[in-house]
């Protein structure tokens, strides 16, 4: 029969103890065990060589196993241990046929292959079918002792009972009714069961612990064929749901997964090959730990080539993807869903570990793509925030207000996009990533406001500027006793007007008062040294505006009217006039007064240079003290000192020296104008000359 029938049967174990791996394998696939879960029964055959064993199994399970030839004589048809899915039965009903016992081909090997045999089909089946002559019942030298020795001897090297039910089949069943031959045979097993040595812990074990025995009787095949067909109907009708309580094997305990069933089955042989204790609690939890990890890995490769998840990878390496969070989640969860699903029926314990593994494969392999995402929404949500930004502060709204207004929406724009991009089954915190964003917002705000308060300052120390240089130079120029409380009042005037000004347009900035109180300070600084600067400038040029302020004064009269020397003028008196004028302005240069704090400059200057005249040359003498021979004025700080004492008396001798020209060119004048007058006669000459003519005047001489 080919594989693709479902009854088709498959050498499990060959005659020389070795497992058909990729033959089960092949099997169990066509069969399509791996889809059945726990809904799957087990059912094994084994008894005397030759009892027909083969030929009840294909009767009643509609398998296609090899049958003796009643006329070759009996010797062992079935080599090693054989699988085949019986047909039409509900569960998905496995059926394995054992190689007979009491075998004379095998002489010395043949107990060992028995036991192992034997042990294997306890620890795999639900349902074990113990074939078996009916005149054997009750007979010492019965064919079947051994075997049942066997049995029982085997299965207390299950570390732990597995309630598997023995059907012990009565063949040929002669005309002895049935509830005379069950006793007996029951009996015949309970002696068995006793006589069987047992380890300490099932010295006193019942046998019903380890058992569920039941007891069915056939006619002869060969003899009443009818009959025998007959009665096997019925009790093919036992093997349906039979693992449902109450059915065959409703008792059945440790089953393992279906999909498990062909690994299972393997390393239970190999253990029994060689000759270790079978410790079937251990074996399922190892099956259970490789099916899972099997499973397990299967779907990770799945997921890791899911297309879906190949253009979501794609895609957030460029820019934000819409629905992200959503998307892996579904992907995550099919692909657990899938585990789940075939891993259902395997240890709870082993399942839940190999999730576990399972899930922190699938997150360290999405987790690069989750980072990609939340950088590209950090990077997205700055620049919107700095765009948004921009336009708040171009439409004129105040910069806090904008600052708090945008901040607030871009954060709460980023939150939703951390929303979007949330892996449910993954606990990820977007908040480092948050965290730089707001940091990133507070930077560029920070740089923004330190932008717009320095074009502030920088508007209005403008402003200043104009409004003090010219006006400060012009006072200065004007030197008077007035000269420095007129600037005092412009520059607390323009300083007041500034400061007001810039406190207005920065209380929208929304600054701390000790910043705003700084950047207020600066600005009144600003304007002072805008005045020192400018007086300081002007002290420089003060020599050359003394001269100016001399030669108008001494070369102009009072209608600044240039002066023609007639000879009539005090060319003394005006000098002094002059030169006191040009030494205010000496005195007004020499030092900052923008604190109101009175000083002697003028009065020194006025002593030392211009009252000479004043103390006689004995008396400077005797004292010999030279109010200027010093490089600091009396209560004027270094700091205020724009020119010192010794500089003044340089300036003076200088400035004297340069306009002596300008006096001694307007005393030559008037000596001129004098000569010129002395060629004329006097007064009365002149007024009889022009009576009496030039004639009569000569005589008049004469």
């Amino acid at each position: 029969m080919g594989m693709s029938d479902d009854n088709c049967s498959t050498q499990l174990i060959d005659g020389d103890g070795a497992f058909n791996v990729s033959g089960v394998d092949n099997f169990v696939k066509a069969v399509k065990l791996g889809e059945c879960g726990l809904s799957y029964a087990v059912v094994s055959i084994m008894g005397p060589q030759s009892s027909g064993k083969s030929t009840l199994l294909n009767h009643l399970f509609g398998t296609n196993f090899r049958e003796m030839d009643a006329f070759r004589g009996r010797s062992q048809t079935t080599k090693g241990i054989w699988l085949a899915k019986c047909a039409g039965i509900e569960p998905c009903t496995l059926v394995m046929d054992l190689e007979g016992t009491d075998g004379r081909e095998r002489g010395e090997d043949d107990t060992a292959f028995e036991k192992q045999s034997a042990l294997f089909a306890l620890a795999v089946s639900d349902v074990v079918l113990i074939n078996m002559w009916c005149h054997d019942i009750g007979r010492e030298q019965a064919a079947n002792k051994p075997l049942l020795k066997t049995v029982f001897q085997v299965m207390m090297r299950l570390f732990s009972p597995r309630r598997t039910t023995l059907l012990f089949v009565i063949r040929d069943k002669t005309r002895t009714p049935m509830e005379n031959l069950e006793p007996l045979l029951r009996e015949d097993i309970q002696k068995i069961w006793d006589t069987v040595p047992k380890p300490q812990a099932h010295k006193e074990t019942p046998l019903s612990e380890f058992f569920n025995v039941e007891v069915t009787a056939l006619s002869s095949y060969e003899e009443k064929e009818d009959l025998f067909k007959e009665q096997v109907a019925t009790l093919r009708q036992r093997f349906f749901h039979s693992i449902a309580p109450g059915g065959l094997a409703g008792d059945r305990r440790g089953v393992v997964p279906a999909s498990g069933f062909s690994f299972s089955a393997q390393q239970i042989w190999e253990v029994i090959k060689e000759n270790r204790d079978l410790d079937l609690p251990a074996h399922k939890v190892m099956v259970a730990t490789v099916r899972c990890e099997e499973i397990a890995n299967e779907k990770f490769v799945l997921l890791a080539e899911n297309e879906d998840w190949r253009h979501l990878e794609e895609a957030v390496q460029s820019g934000p993807v819409s629905g992200f969070g959503k998307k892996l989640s579904s992907i995550f969860h099919t692909c657990l869903s899938e585990y789940d699903a075939e891993a259902v029926f395997f240890d709870e314990g082993v399942r839940n570990a190999k999730r576990q593994i399972l899930e922190t494969k699938i997150l360290q392999l999405i987790q690069p793509a989750y980072q990609s995402m939340l950088a590209h929404l950090r990077s997205r949500t700055l620049d919107d925030f700095k765009e948004a930004f921009d336009k708040a502060l171009i439409s004129g709204k105040q910069f806090a207000l904008a600052a708090h207004d945008c901040s607030k929406h871009s954060m709460s724009v980023f939150e939703e996009g951390c929303a979007d991009a949330t892996i449910e089954q993954a606990n990820w915190d977007p908040s480092k990533v948050r965290d730089k964003v707001r940091r990133d917002i507070d930077a560029h705000i920070a740089a923004v406001r330190a932008s717009k308060l320095s074009e502030l300052n920088s508007l209005y120390e403008g402003k200043l500027n104009k409004a003090l240089s010219e006006p400060v130079e012009a006072l200065l120029d004007a030197a008077s006793d007035n000269t420095w409380p007129a600037i005092r009042n412009l520059l607390q005037r323009e300083t007041e007007s500034a400061v007001s000004g810039l406190s207005k347009d920065i209380s929208g900035f929304d600054i701390d008062q000790k910043t705003t109180n700084e950047m207020l300070a600066s600005l009144e600084n600003y304007a002072r040294s805008v005045v020192e600067a400018k007086a300081k400038e002007e002290a420089g040029r003060v020599l050359i505006r003394m001269k100016d302020r001399f030669s108008t004064l001494f070369s102009h009269d009072s209608d600044s009217m240039p002066r023609i020397w007639t000879g009539k003028e005090d060319i003394r008196a005006i000098t002094k006039t002059a030169r006191s004028a040009s030494l205010k302005l000496l005195s007004v240069m020499a030092a900052v007064r923008l604190d109101d704090d009175s000083d002697n400059i003028a009065n020194t200057l006025s002593l030392a240079l211009v009252d000479t005249t004043s103390t006689s040359s004995t008396n400077r003498s005797i004292t010999s003290f030279d109010p200027l021979a010093s490089s600091t004025w009396e209560e004027v700080p270094p700091t205020k000192t724009l020119i010192t004492p010794v500089q003044c008396k340089n300036l003076w001798r200088q400035f004297k020296t340069e306009t002596e020209y300008s006096v001694s060119q307007a005393i030559a004048a008037q000596e001129a104008n004098k000569r010129n007058n002395n060629w004329l006669p006097p007064p009365w000459a002149i007024l009889a000359l022009v009576v009496l003519g030039f004639n009569e005047f000569m005589t008049l001489l004469r």
